[in-house]
């Protein structure tokens, strides 16, 4: 057998270098020819800005959905190539508040923040002060309380002992619940102890927001989802120092949790209507791993238009939507040329995500199109065909990468390997840490980009991911955020890495795995 070593190493190493050769033909067909007049197209003023459920929305999912057709590559769904995603569209709410018989008044007192999608009707005095509204291992605020079907009113941020240091961390350093989301938090915390409504009190919140939230009345509504959530929601309120002084009858800051006699009149009724939108979803199926799958996102949606203006999100998220289309028709180029991919390769187009990542929140919390067990990774793009004018790194050609190491050791270090492996491209990791912030526009800022693109609701469901996203910009959801700004030569860079990544998890003879 010894003298056959030589010839076998032969066989070895020319199947792989050409099977490395394939990768980079297949990438090198992402053109930037291709890339910019695909964009052109999808950031033009024919589609009116994307805007989820809206005339411009139903003309990009038919243009994706011819794409996928002209390319001979499957439907996901039957021949439909669509997933319906049900929306609901609900309108600001007409709201009153009678405390101990004074009226309030709807944003110079107080705000509705939050809603179950019915309409609120009290007149009671079963009112419960949960202090900080905070249940934690190292306090709680809730010991003893019974708050079932009552109104949970609630202070902002959390305790000190006599020192000033904060008691949940026993340092001077805040938790969770004092930081950006401690209102949705603490309501969550409220709801699981059964409460029927939920007060926050933070004047300061109050006056930065009252402004905003009135100019919004005249607005055509919020959309949500229109799936049944039994318990989903609260109505939740915020509410300034002058109502919370009536509610509690003491000092705002009183540390007492009790049950409080005020009497509390709180009307609101919603309006709501149904809206149809759509996922759009292609497949290639895997010839070894059929039933494993790498799923390929971007979202399909932009803001839409306003004041006779179109916001055409050439960046976000045209430029991660043609990547996509691109790295799909490489793939099947492979597939015609007999190189199938090992597991399968979903290309998922989402709708919604600039109304809270709406379409993926269906997709894997209601009608996940396969199985998210077999859902190998999630490789997600938003917004990379920019240069993000924060970055104090000279080299331009460079990509964020968001949530690579945090589920699985795995994808980051096969990340790693794609990259240094086929491109040159530097992998910033900036972004990467929520826990951290970050410094922008001369100021330190929470890092919360892990929680704000359609990977996120893969990530809470234990899925690895990689956000790739190249940074804000002055466009940012504004009408000049259009196609003859983008960076060709980079969208091309980073699509081909992306490209690469996504062949590598495909063909690799064992599956990843999560930490």
């Amino acid at each position: 057998m010894t003298r056959y070593l030589p010839i076998l190493y032969v066989i070895f190493f020319s199947v792989f270098n050409l099977q490395a050769q394939d990768s980079k033909d297949y990438a090198n067909s992402i053109t930037l020819d291709e890339l910019k007049d695909k964009l052109y197209t999808y950031s033009s003023d024919e589609f009116q800005g994307r805007e989820t459920g809206k005339e411009g929305q139903k003309i990009a999912v038919e243009y994706l959905k011819n794409h996928y057709i002209n390319n001979g590559i499957e439907s996901l769904i039957s021949d439909s190539y669509f997933q319906n995603v049900p929306l609901k569209n609900t309108k600001s709410p007409e709201v009153s508040m009678v405390v101990n018989g004074e009226k309030f008044t709807i944003y110079d007192d107080f705000i509705a923040l939050s809603s179950n999608g019915e309409n609120l009707n009290l007149n009671v005095r079963n009112v419960v002060f949960a202090k900080f509204g905070i249940n934690d291992s190292l306090y709680n605020d809730y010991k003893g309380l019974k708050v079932k079907n009552k109104i949970v009113i609630a202070l902002k941020g959390e305790p000190k002992d006599n020192e000033g240091n904060f008691i949940i961390n026993k340092e001077n350093k805040e938790s969770k619940w004092s930081k950006r989301g401690q209102f949705t938090l603490k309501k969550d915390e409220a709801m699981k102890n059964g409460a029927r409504a939920f007060l926050y009190v933070d004047e300061s919140m109050l006056t930065r927001y009252s402004s905003w939230y009135k100019s919004r009345t005249d607005n055509p509504g919020r959309l949500a989802l229109d799936v049944d959530n039994e318990n989903s929601d609260i109505h939740g309120f915020l509410i300034g120092d002058k109502l919370a002084k009536e509610i509690l009858k003491t000092k705002i800051n009183s540390t007492i949790s009790r049950k409080i006699k005020s009497k509390l009149i709180i009307n609101l009724e919603q309006v709501e209507e149904k809206v149809n939108s759509e996922n759009v979803a292609a497949i290639i199926k895997g010839e070894e791993f059929p039933e494993e799958y790498i799923i390929i996102t971007a979202h399909l949606d932009h803001v839409g238009m306003s004041d006779g203006e179109i916001y055409n999100g050439a960046d976000d998220d045209g430029s991660g939507t043609v990547a996509i289309m691109e790295i799909a028709e490489a793939f099947q180029q492979a597939v015609k040329d007999g190189y199938r991919p090992k597991r399968s390769v979903v290309f998922l187009h989402m709708t919604g995500e600039e109304k809270g990542l709406l379409g993926s929140e269906y997709y894997t919390n209601h009608d996940p199109l396969v199985p998210l067990e077999n859902t190998v990774s999630n490789l997600n793009i938003d917004m990379i065909g920019r240069i993000d004018p924060n970055r104090e790194e000279k080299n331009r050609n460079y990509i964020y990468l968001i949530g690579s190491d945090i589920i699985s050791q795995d994808l980051h270090d096969v990340s790693e390997e794609t990259a240094k492996e086929y491109s040159n491209i530097v992998l910033d990791y900036r972004y990467n840490d929520p826990k951290l912030k970050v410094y922008e526009s001369g100021r330190y800022i929470e890092n919360n980009y892990y929680y704000r693109s359609d990977h996120y609701n893969f990530a809470k469901n234990n899925i690895p991911i990689i956000f790739y996203f190249s940074g804000t910009h002055v466009d940012y959801h504004k009408p000049t955020d259009t196609a003859d700004k983008i960076e060709y030569d980079l969208l091309q860079q980073r699509t081909k890495l992306i490209f690469h990544t996504a062949w590598e998890l495909a063909n690799r003879k064992e599956r990843i795995k999560n930490k």
